[in-house]
């Protein structure tokens, strides 16, 4: 068990740069040991407004800085992010229940989000040239582009990468030139607050940034306030097509998860990595990844081989604690969820699925389960489970297993293992998601790749220059000569 007698700590948030305690506090819990692990400040309507307001008045001197200043901002972080690995690792493995392992990485990916980001700055493209005289009327004129920062930025982060998809939004902010407004998850503050610590060493401009964990009704004026120019949105697909409705005539990016499929061709080499490679995919952090290995087809030929030893290694596998470094699969970010994920189970086996793999579910700890001839129509398989469950599934034709892959309402990522260039590209062409892996699981991302979804799984891409595109404008100029 995790050490439950260690002081808990107060966290203040952070409102226009400066570290506020408020008189409001939310508990934030141990998600092993379910102890209270540390309080962070929460904003009320106030501290909100006082935030929108200094976001505002710093956008002229947040767009006016330069890139050589934007990248020593950055730079800072990347150095001072590194020299918190250890801590920031605990936290993570505390308040997100996420297995050691599993949180060292995303620790790592912070900084790289960072240092991608600073490396963009000087990068990017700011402009182009563009020929006007395309007709007589214009004979004369000459066309340059440039991009300029669209504005105050809202920020909504989730709990399952409380501090990766964090700096996926506050980094392309700073290197856009954009203040900003962000609301961590609820479950996950403090990882968040933990940037915020370091954002305040920086010459960033006064009343720059906020970060403001808050209850989810004080949190509704960062998606309706028109004086915010985008919303950034990473949860879940209900929420986040309910807040683009309501977001009014600002931009909206939305990153909203999916049930990933990845298809097995017999060419593929059936071997341990491999294996492993699908069990890391479906049941790392408890499958509570938006890119999550859901759905496994797995070509006839290949079909036995695959079943036998995916099970053979999933009997080896069970919840453990985080703090572990053996842990694949830590605890459920809330009890309630583990329940869930049993009843949809429990659902799918009572229409007639059988559970090739399932341990137990105690509290927040829920054992991986393995499912084979589930029904299409259930939860489990058409809904996005964000648990530890992963459905094994039969085909025998290459373009109907693509089709099978497409059923889905949901479009993040796919992953296709064959070695036919062909079949490469007809994935590539025919898959409707946002991201097509060849020779790896779903789960696979790079901080500088595009990464976001089509259909219910949202709109808008991230990756560092993704990002930085979409919180910036093109402006014209148009010269007579």
């Amino acid at each position: 068990m995790t050490d439950s007698t260690f002081d808990v700590l107060d966290y203040p948030l952070f409102v226009a740069g400066q570290a506020v305690q408020t008189e409001k506090w939310l508990d934030v819990t141990d998600k092993f040991s379910q102890s209270l692990y540390a309080r962070v400040a929460l904003a009320d309507t106030k501290i909100i407004e006082k935030a929108i307001d200094a976001a505002v008045n710093s956008a002229a001197e947040m767009a006016a800085l330069q890139p050589f200043q934007k990248q020593k901002i950055l730079l800072h972080c990347v150095k001072r992010f590194n020299d918190m690995r250890a801590e920031l690792t605990e936290i993570l493995i505390a308040e997100g229940g996420k297995p050691r392992k599993a949180a060292a990485a995303e620790v790592e990916r912070l900084i790289n989000t960072f240092q991608i980001a600073a490396d963009a700055v000087s990068q990017l493209d700011d402009g182009r040239m563009i020929p006007l005289a395309v007709t007589p009327a214009a004979a004369g004129y000459q066309g340059m582009v440039k991009h300029v920062p669209i504005g105050p930025v809202s920020l909504i982060s989730p709990f399952n990468f409380p501090i990766n998809l964090t700096a996926h939004k506050i980094a392309p902010a700073i290197a856009a030139g954009c203040p900003f407004v962000l609301k961590p998850a609820s479950l996950t503050p403090i990882s968040a607050l933990k940037i915020a610590e370091v954002l305040a060493e920086t010459d960033l401009p006064k009343g720059a940034f906020s970060i403001l964990p808050c209850p989810r009704e004080h949190a509704d004026i960062l998606v309706t306030d028109d004086r915010f120019k985008l919303l950034s949105f990473t949860g879940s697909d209900v929420v986040g097509w309910d807040m683009k409705a309501r977001a009014g005539r600002k931009k909206v990016t939305l990153e909203l998860g999916g049930n990933a499929a990845v298809l097995v061709e017999p060419d593929t080499e059936i071997s341990d990595a491999f294996i492993e490679r699908l069990v890391g995919g479906a049941y790392n952090h408890a499958g509570q990844v938006c890119i999550s290995v859901q759905r496994i087809l797995v070509h006839a030929d290949v079909y036995a081989e695959v079943k036998k030893k995916l099970v053979a290694r999933m009997k080896k596998l069970s919840a453990a604690d985080p703090a572990l470094d053996s842990t694949i699969v830590g605890p459920m970010i809330k009890e309630s969820e583990a329940i869930r994920v049993n009843k949809w189970v429990d659902k799918a086996i009572k229409k007639g699925a059988k559970a090739l793999v399932r341990g137990e579910q105690k509290g927040v700890m829920l054992d991986p389960i393995l499912l084979e001839n589930v029904d299409e129509s259930l939860e489990v398989y058409k809904d996005e489970v964000f648990g530890p469950v992963a459905i094994l599934e039969k085909y025998k034709n290459f373009e109907k297993g693509i089709a099978k892959m497409n059923s889905s309402r949901f479009g993040l990522q796919a992953g296709v293992y064959t070695q036919n260039l062909s079949k490469m590209m007809y994935a590539w062409n025919h898959l409707e998601v946002g991201g097509v892996i060849i020779n790896d699981i779903p789960s696979f991302r790079v901080d500088n790749m595009p990464y976001g979804g089509v259909k219910d799984s949202g709109l808008g891409r991230e990756g560092i220059q993704s990002a930085i595109r979409d919180m910036q404008e093109e402006r014209l100029l148009a010269i007579k000569l």
